[in-house]
């Protein structure tokens, strides 16, 4: 009956002696927990401002699929697709006037010789058209020659007419009478003519300007298809929506007018934006001086500086109750690691703005 009274004494003492280290290693652990955020925060000053941002680039041209000009599709019908036979590297630096991308344009070659020859074949018939008017109002002139003769000699049969029988004078009055209604009669139907030559020929030079606006559109078109760069740069492709994932241009591939291909920027001048939330936007000021650091590069560090703050302020896709305002950081010097559309983390002194 003693044995398991003492071994319950022994086990109570063991307890009471184990009882204070577990106690120790807490504390000694919540000691040093404290002690580094302690030096964190000495590291770290409570006015210290971080963002988060991305680097663009400040000069750039986007290029995009050629729009083609001229008669649209026909009603129902989806716009043309234009195929990609060249495309330009990733990465790739051209300089200004190099190839970028250019479309398969068998069809606006095609559609360019059609409408030329349209067009010269409404020249054959403007031709035409006017030789025959010259024949006709050559008909129509001689014509009229005949009918004033004939008023005329109508005319000199009526001299001496007291000297006729007047049947004869009445007879030859007549006959003057009737060759005057007659030209007169030719005279309104070759004015009439002139006019209907006249709008006949107008018809054909309407379709003549209307065709050659479409011979020019079909050529401007065939143009388009070859894009060159507008200036020397870096090419960076642009992702777009394709098999139910984001994926890059590529060759043989087609695309709708319009739609983004790629982007010529230039490397030598970069810059981050990055948004400000509203409880930070009252410590900040254009001019204060920034440190920028790649999270894709943590051991590259650049200085900068606030160059614009924008005075209206969004809201945020989460809450319409959280507002954040634009805001544009320089950065000093190039670097090959600076391209677009890195991440990039901003810390801003407010005490470091100038004029303080």
């Amino acid at each position: 009956m003693q044995c398991p009274r003492m071994l319950a004494v022994i086990a109570l003492a063991a307890l009471a002696i184990a009882s204070p280290v577990v106690e120790f290693s807490k504390a000694a652990a919540f000691q040093t927990a404290a002690s580094t955020n302690a030096d964190a925060k000495t590291a770290s000053p409570d006015n210290t401002i971080r963002l988060h941002g991305l680097v663009e680039p400040i000069r750039s041209r986007l290029v995009t699929a050629p729009r083609i000009t001229g008669s649209g599709p026909a009603a129902g019908m989806p716009a043309p697709q234009l195929v990609i036979v060249r495309l330009a590297k990733a990465g790739t630096m051209v300089r200004k006037g190099e190839l970028l991308v250019e479309f398969d344009r068998t069809s606006q070659l095609k559609n360019a010789r059609d409408r030329e020859a349209e067009y010269r074949d409404i020249l054959a018939q403007i031709d035409k058209k006017q030789a025959e008017q010259i024949i006709a109002r050559a008909a129509r002139q001689t014509g009229l020659k005949i009918a004033e003769n004939a008023v005329r000699r109508a005319e000199l049969d009526l001299v001496g007419v007291e000297m006729l029988a007047k049947i004869t004078a009445e007879k030859n009055q007549q006959v003057l009478e009737e060759a005057r209604a007659k030209l007169a009669q030719l005279r309104k139907t070759s004015e009439l003519h002139e006019r209907a030559d006249a709008a006949d020929l107008r018809i054909l030079e309407i379709q003549r300007d209307r065709t050659k606006n479409a011979w020019d559109h079909a050529a401007t078109n065939a143009t388009r298809m070859r894009i060159v760069s507008p200036l020397n740069g870096l090419v960076v492709l642009r992702f777009v929506f394709k098999g139910g994932t984001m994926a890059e241009m590529q060759e043989g591939e087609e695309v709708r007018p319009g739609i983004p291909i790629l982007e010529v920027v230039d490397p030598t001048a970069m810059r981050v934006r990055a948004a400000v939330n509203q409880a930070d936007v009252a410590s900040l000021a254009t001019g204060m001086k920034v440190r920028i650091t790649l999270d894709s590069y943590p051991s590259r560090t650049f200085d900068g500086r606030l160059e614009n703050l924008s005075p209206v302020a969004t809201a945020s896709s989460m809450s319409a109750r959280v507002r954040s305002f634009a805001a544009v950081f320089s950065v000093e010097g190039t670097d090959e690691h600076l391209l677009p559309d890195l991440a990039a983390a901003i810390e801003v002194q407010p005490a470091a703005a100038e004029g303080q």
